[in-house]
């Protein structure tokens, strides 16, 4: 089955999101790892910030990320007028 150009342009959208918002959820998992003694020089609401970010703020992140997909998908689909349901 071939792709029409609209259908492409769907796809490149798609994964443009999803490629983007896995670079934040890599940065915010593992870059916080990383850097996790350096943020702890930093406060936030009186913790550290490296114990923040991982007892609080990743899963914040995570939450905001769903929500971020969904609102874009949606655009997504209305721009190109797709329809999920079958």
């Amino acid at each position: 089955m071939e792709l029409d150009e609209r259908q492409r342009a769907y796809w490149r959208s798609n994964l443009r999101l999803t490629f983007t918002l896995l670079g934040v959820w890599f940065a915010v998992t593992f870059g916080g790892g990383y850097f996790a003694i350096e943020l702890n020089t930093l406060s936030f609401l009186g913790f550290p910030l490296g114990f923040y970010l991982f007892a609080q703020g990743s899963l914040l992140i995570y939450l905001g990320i769903i929500a971020i997909y969904v609102a874009a998908m949606n655009r997504l689909d209305r721009r190109y007028r797709v329809d999920g349901r079958r």
